[in-house]
């Protein structure tokens, strides 16, 4: 099988910091953005959140067929990251305040999610066509996780402290600019990797849905990595409330985000031996137990030191660690399998599938939160100076801690050894 360089993996990895970047930041920040300086109600803002995203379900297989269509992948990636970044610096810089600002971050977020289409779909699928080698797929898949882990740090930890310090357009063009640097640096270091060359598949909708029918695999795959991105998104989007009103810590962003990011950076290797020794199944199966464990120890946050609530931050990075290395690293594995089966391009099919999914899943995550907030009563303010009532400091603990731990674990059941 064919060996890739360690320039490869790096330049393939790099693109990890458009795909963080665009996952971390608009789940992180914008629920907050609209309820703590739009005064946009918490349910409002969820949906607000939820509906651009959601129309990638619809729309990532598309770019994934186009992409199979022009049989590469890599002039995509650079179109895509750079419009995407464009985009992104607008999406917090409106010039409308009120009902105005939230219709204009819905539409602003509906192209940018679209744009991003054009570079996440591509992207995800090159890894099957870069390498068909079972364990350097796992090699490739942890580098690319690793540098996903930095980007996560970087965006995560960087963009609330920008925030703070000069405003939410000012992170945005910071935010971009990260954008705009990995977009090349992706594109320059995949230069020379292989191609699809094969005929494409058919494009149309009940191809699709035959194709993904016909694979049982890629099926059972997509709703464990899904459900996962429920929790992950739900989590995510709880980050700035957990610090704020449960914590009572509200600088404390950073160090939640170094403390879940930073042991991730150190553990990719480890997950990629256990995948080695036991398989990425197993890998995921322990990987997603880890997770769920430490996060239902947050639950006690209240009356844990603030020490020991990073350091169960510290071994939920590490489980969130192998839940994204294993299913990315699954996936190539699953679409080779079915493209060998049937003889035709499916990369871009799956991969538009996969993705869409995923954005799904994570666009979801603030939807649930925004619900699980306007449930526990939380009120929505321009400054996030409003008081609020004891149930919404619940919801906020319980929609951080007990909602992601439980999705972590429900699809487990339906891996079967051909997802691995």
């Amino acid at each position: 099988m064919r060996q890739i360089t360690r320039g490869v993996r790096a330049g393939y990895a790099t693109g990890s910091f458009v795909t963080g970047a665009f996952g971390t930041v608009p789940g992180l920040l914008l629920l907050p953005y609209l309820t703590d300086g739009l005064a946009v109600p918490a349910a409002v803002a969820g949906l607000l959140v939820l509906v651009p995203k959601a129309w990638d379900v619809l729309f990532n297989p598309v770019a994934g067929r186009i992409s199979d269509r022009a049989g590469v992948r890599r002039p995509f990636l650079l179109r895509g990251g750079l419009v995407t970044a464009a985009l992104f610096a607008l999406l917090f810089a409106g010039p409308f305040t009120g009902a105005g600002a939230a219709v204009y971050v819905a539409l602003v977020f509906l192209a940018c999610a679209t744009a991003y289409a054009f570079f996440q779909v591509p992207y995800v699928a090159m890894a099957a066509e870069i390498t068909e080698d079972y364990d350097e797929r796992t090699r490739l898949m942890a580098w690319r996780m690793a540098f996903l882990a930095l980007a996560i740090l970087v965006s995560g930890a960087g963009a609330p402290a920008v925030r703070d310090a000069v405003g939410y357009p000012g992170m945005g063009v910071a935010v971009a600019a990260l954008m705009v640097v990995g977009t090349l640096a992706t594109f320059a270091g995949t230069r020379g990797t292989p191609v699809s060359r094969r005929a494409p598949a058919a494009a149309g909708v009940g191809e699709l849905v035959a194709a993904v029918r016909g694979s049982r695999p890629f099926r059972l795959l997509l709703v464990v990595f899904v459900v996962q991105a429920v929790g992950l998104g739900t989590m995510l989007a709880g980050v700035d409330y957990f610090a704020r009103l449960v914590l009572r810590e509200p600088g404390s962003q950073a160090a939640l985000f170094a403390g879940f990011v930073g042991p991730a950076l150190l553990v990719m290797p480890l997950w990629q031996r256990v995948g080695r020794r036991h398989g990425k199944r197993v890998g995921l199966v322990a990987a997603s137990a880890l997770f769920a464990v430490a996060v239902a120890g947050l639950t006690a946050s209240r009356v844990l030191p603030v020490a020991a609530v990073l350091a169960l931050m510290a071994v939920i990075g590490v489980g969130y660690a192998g839940m994204q290395v294993f299913p990315l690293a699954m996936l190539p594995d699953v679409i080779t399998a079915e493209e060998r089966r049937t003889g035709a391009t499916r990369a871009g099919l799956f991969s538009g599938v996969w993705t869409a999914g995923e954005t799904l899943g994570l666009a979801l995550g603030p939807g649930v939160y925004g619900l699980v907030l306007a449930l526990g009563g939380y009120v929505a303010s321009t400054d996030g100076s409003a008081a609020q009532p004891a149930g919404a400091v619940t919801s906020a603990l319980l929609g951080f801690t007990v909602i992601p731990a439980v999705l972590a674990l429900a699809a487990l059941p339906l891996l079967r050894e051909e997802t691995s």
